[in-house]
């Protein structure tokens, strides 16, 4: 089980999750949705430990105060002091929004990068997983990150992530400035990720559509604050949600 409680963010006087609580049961797929500014990567940064390396950075530059509170708790312990590398090592691990690639770095580079935390078995293993379940990229092995399509390189950057081994995936708006056929492609294999590797996954993203088909649990953000959760069909069945953020 994996769990948030009464998670508070501050930027300096500004208010960027307020009062957030969230429970993550093994082998899910739980949504969190919500526009522009309503706290999605904040509550990403805060469960991945990243906040606090913003944290400690903003002090060292004298820059904005960020004041983080609450419990983050995996399989009961609470860890919302641990470094984002200790998370990352009991199997936490983030694909940040807007790929967050290495670009003057390989396909193979990038993806070995991210298994630094593996074993040599593992990395083998998931490498080859990862070139079956996005055979794009096979072709593209020694070609830079930086010359990928925006698919391409959202692709490199889950396949990164789960070279890390993660037992719990949290994918930042992945979707974000693709095309439709390239979401759908992406939430198929959301989808077999979970299916396949018994990963339990946390997927943010703006719209909600394209994820409603696969997600078991999901919750709406806006202005820092869950104003409601409920499975795929509670949200279906609520027309402000479906109107705000289904397009239907």
């Amino acid at each position: 089980m994996f769990e948030a409680r009464g998670l508070m963010v501050f930027y300096e006087n500004m208010l960027a999750l307020n009062n957030v609580s969230l429970q993550v049961e093994a082998k899910r797929i739980i949504g969190i949705f919500g526009a522009n500014s309503a706290g999605k990567s904040t509550l990403m940064y805060t469960l991945s430990g990243i906040i606090l390396d913003m944290k400690r950075k903003e002090e060292m530059a004298g820059g904005e105060r960020i004041t983080v509170l609450g419990q983050v708790l995996l399989e009961g312990q609470d860890i919302m002091g641990f470094k984002p590398s200790r998370r990352a090592r009991q199997g936490l691990v983030l694909c940040p929004e807007r790929r967050r690639i290495f670009p003057e770095s390989t396909v193979l580079e990038n993806l070995l990068i991210g298994g630094y935390l593996a074993t040599a078995r593992q990395k083998k293993e998931t490498l080859d997983y990862v070139f079956q379940i996005f055979p794009a990229l096979v072709p593209l092995k020694n070609r830079e990150g930086g010359f990928l399509s925006g698919g391409e390189q959202q692709m490199l950057a889950i396949g990164r992530a789960l070279m890390a081994q993660p037992r719990i995936l949290m994918l930042d708006e992945p979707l974000m400035g693709l095309s439709p056929l390239v979401q759908a492609m992406l939430v198929r294999s959301i989808r077999e990720i979970r299916n396949q590797r018994g990963i339990t996954i946390l997927v943010s993203e703006q719209y909600a559509r394209p994820l409603i088909p696969i997600i078991d649990y999901g919750y709406i953000l806006e202005n820092g604050t869950a104003v409601l959760e409920g499975n795929r069909q509670d949200l279906l069945d609520n027309p402000d949600v479906r109107s705000a953020y289904f397009g239907v």
